[in-house]
Order: C-alpha cells, then sequence, then structure tokens
C-alpha cells in the first residue's frame, strides 16, 4: 500500500476556512455539512493524504457523521468556484475521498487540479481518479463499494458495481435514467471502458436492438419496447427504466462470467 503523502502547512496568512470568520488568504471556504446536506455529490477521486492533513493544509473543520457505511469525517468548502467535499470512513485505509456538488457542467480533471494546487501538491497524490489518472483501485475504500469479489469481466471494479447497484441514490440524485447512465458512462470513461465493455454489442445480439444504437437508446428499446415514452418523462418511467438498466448490466455481467470471463469482441 503507497504510504500517505505529506502537505505542507497552511500560509501564514490563511484564517479558519469557517464562513463564520474572515478567511484572510486561506482560498478555501467552509459551510457546514448541515447546509450541504442536501446537494447531490459527484465522486472525483482518492487522494493517498490523510484527510486530517488535508482539514490542516486549508484550516477546514473536520465534521463527524454516519451513513450507510458506518461513521463518516468530512468537510464541505467552496475552492476556485467548485464546492468539494472532502470525507474518509471509519475502517477505510489512510486517503481522502474527494467528491463535487453537482452543479453544471462536471470537468473533473480541471476541478481536481485547484484542489491539489491549493494543497501544495501534484498529481502524484491522486490514487484514483475517474478520469483515469491513478488506477490503485486495491486502497478504494468502503464508499466506493463493499462486498465480495465475484467472477467478472474486470475484477477490479467490483466493489463499485456491487455498490452502485446497491446504494444507486448515493451516486446519483435524484435517481433518474439520464443521471444512471451519464454517471455509468463517466465511470466507464474514467476507466478505459473496462465496466461496458462489449455491452452494446451484447444488447444487440441477445435483444435484438439496433446495433447502431448508443448502449443507453438500446437500453430503452428493451425497457419500453413499445416506444420511447414522451418527454418528460414520469417518476414511474425513470425507475422503470432505471431498474431494467441495472438488471441488464447484471445479466451482462452474469453472461460474461458463464463465459470464463473473456469479453465478447466489438466494433
Amino acid at each position: 500500500m503507497t504510504e500517505p503523502i505529506r502537505l505542507p502547512g497552511p500560509k501564514s496568512d490563511w484564517a479558519p476556512a469557517t464562513s463564520s470568520q474572515a478567511r484572510g488568504g486561506n482560498p478555501a471556504w467552509q459551510c457546514s455539512m448541515f447546509q450541504a446536506a442536501t446537494e447531490p455529490l459527484v465522486s472525483l477521486a482518492l487522494l493517498a493524504v490523510e484527510l486530517d492533513m488535508v482539514a490542516q493544509r486549508l484550516r477546514l473543520t473536520i465534521e463527524e457523521s454516519w451513513d450507510g457505511h458506518g461513521a463518516v469525517r468530512a468537510a464541505f468548502f467552496t475552492l476556485g468556484g467548485t464546492d468539494f467535499v472532502v470525507t474518509h470512513h471509519e475502517g477505510d485505509p489512510p486517503g481522502t475521498c474527494v467528491w463535487v456538488w453537482k452543479s453544471g457542467p462536471v470537468d473533473p480533471a480541471e476541478r481536481m487540479a485547484l484542489l491539489l494546487a491549493a494543497l501544495g501538491v501534484g498529481a502524484e497524490a491522486v490514487s484514483y481518479s475517474t478520469w483515469g489518472v491513478g488506477t490503485d483501485l486495491s486502497r478504494l475504500p468502503a464508499t466506493w463499494g463493499r462486498g465480495s469479489v465475484m467472477r467478472r469481466p474486470v475484477e477490479s471494479h467490483e466493489r463499485f458495481w456491487q455498490s452502485f447497484r446497491e446504494r444507486t441514490g448515493m451516486y446519483v440524485s435524484p435517481v433518474t435514467f439520464h443521471g444512471v447512465t451519464d454517471y455509468l458512462n463517466g465511470y466507464d470513461h474514467g476507466c478505459g471502458g473496462a465496466l461496458l465493455n462489449g455491452f452494446r454489442q451484447w444488447l444487440a445480439d441477445r435483444y435484438e436492438v439496433g446495433p447502431n444504437l448508443v448502449w443507453w437508446a438500446q437500453v430503452v428499446q428493451v425497457v419500453f419496447p413499445e416506444g420511447r415514452p414522451s418527454d418528460p418523462w414520469a417518476d414511474e418511467q425513470h425507475h422503470q427504466a432505471v431498474a431494467g438498466t441495472l438488471t441488464l448490466l447484471e445479466e451482462y455481467f452474469q453472461h460474461l462470467s458463464d463465459q470464463d470471463g473473456t469479453p465478447p469482441q466489438t466494433d
């Protein structure tokens, strides 16, 4: 396991980042966990830096709460116009999970560069990211997926899939078909296509849907055989489409397991 990276201390003119105090030269401005509780989050990266060191550098106040993974320590703050959340759950290996609030277009590399610059470190501090920098998935903490590793096409991504399938609302809020497919596309892009490789061709062969369509359009044809619902979709239609997406992906992964984990040939 990679040793945690040490950060420089805060600059002498940096006041605490809490919103109730003058920030001075501190680039971070902190709000409370309570204030930010309703915002949907997008995962960015896992840093090989302890949360306490991140807090010390930016003069953040760490708050404590709990969720489905147990006790969690976190700080919500704004930096360079981007709303960040840094977290660490009990029982996780050393490291800091980095999230952003899902407000507007998310350029993960650009947003992460803001945080790394403020922390005084470079990309070497990134153990894993959603855009392809760092691939040490063995260090992913519990919040990025629990469960035993089953026989899958890419076993290193099993924990993510298990967690996403069982706790979709932790990753996408509100849970809509478009939100789920966008998130899965982003994750797949970040890991070089390891998650969804061959899925489109399998859908075309298994369900006889258009092989020239993108995979989420194929899923719509499978889930709604009588035709795509008119926009805007009702909540029930989103629920049906999301459930169908997760079921089809699980069926596809089981197919790959039955084939000794060998992904089918793709175009």
